[in-house]
């Protein structure tokens, strides 16, 4: 798949939403795009990528670029990550912070849910540690459709499967309508916001925690540099910033460094952490 319509569209989709499609992603195009193609009762993906360079609706062009952003998601992923935050980097937050204070937590590009409430589950599972602190976790995607299954809690065997153990699923969990349904107590800790990361981070923070993991490896070099800076803005001078495991600030940023014995965390540099935060709140 080539020619103007797909250039243009490829243009479109990095400009709002950061993601780099290369030519070699023409399949993955296709893949995507094919369902909102049926859904619109259009011949084929090519009639589809014309009618959006012609000036096809905002819904439908919204539609088409939430479709190529990958909503791979599961719980407690990579495992590494969770277990250093209830160890060592929730312990020591908690220590500096007075009891009225919340834990705030960010996690970027949520997906559908599933990151946010591991988060959740493992900040009830240390209750003792917290001393009673309220914890509040702001989860945020570029897709509202994704966020509406992050809404509801409601998943599917297959995904509850996924990084859940038994007794995890037993406790957290309720059998529901061929799924299982996400508890109360789990919903009313996440507040689930609409938000691109191009977008700036107005109105977010300050944060104890970001979560931004496998989703940088989307975007440009500069774009990269962007959020990793914008994030640097919204943080707690003592805060943690997670990213994926292929992910690195290496060569992107100066306002992080990898934090002490903690792979694939980092904190701000002393000379960022010592200038003045946004006081917003999420």
């Amino acid at each position: 798949m080539t020619g103007p319509d797909f250039d243009h569209f490829c243009r479109l989709v990095q400009a709002r939403s950061g993601i780099v499609l290369s030519p070699d992603k023409a399949y993955l195009v296709q893949s995507r795009l094919e369902p909102v193609a049926r859904a619109e009762k259009l011949m084929d993906v090519q009639a589809l990528l014309a009618a959006v360079r012609v000036g096809a609706p905002t819904s439908l062009v919204g539609r088409c670029i939430d479709a190529m952003a990958t909503h791979e998601s599961l719980f407690f992923r990579d495992t590494t990550p969770f277990e250093q935050l209830g160890a060592t980097v929730l312990p020591a937050i908690v220590k500096v912070r007075p009891a009225d204070k919340p834990i705030t937590v960010w996690c970027a590009a949520c997906s559908s849910g599933q990151e946010p409430y591991s988060l959740a589950i493992l900040m009830q599972e240390l209750g003792p540690l917290l001393g009673g602190r309220r914890i509040e976790i702001t989860a945020t995607d570029m897709s509202e459709a994704i966020l509406a299954k992050a809404r509801v809690g409601f998943y599917s065997d297959f995904e509850v499967r996924r990084g859940l153990t038994p007794e995890r699923l037993a406790r957290w969990f309720q059998a529901r309508d061929g799924g299982w349904q996400v508890a109360p107590e789990l919903k009313a800790m996440v507040k689930f916001a609409r938000h691109n990361l191009l977008d700036g981070v107005g109105g977010f923070g300050p944060f104890d925690i970001v979560f931004c993991r496998n989703v940088l490896i989307y975007f440009s070099l500069e774009c990269k540099t962007q959020i990793l800076d914008r994030v640097a803005q919204v943080m707690a001078p003592d805060g943690a910033l997670y990213l994926g495991s292929a992910e690195t600030i290496i060569g992107l940023t100066d306002k992080f460094v990898l934090g002490a014995g903690a792979r694939g965390v980092y904190r701000l540099r002393p000379s960022v952490s010592e200038t003045p935060r946004l006081a917003l709140r999420a």
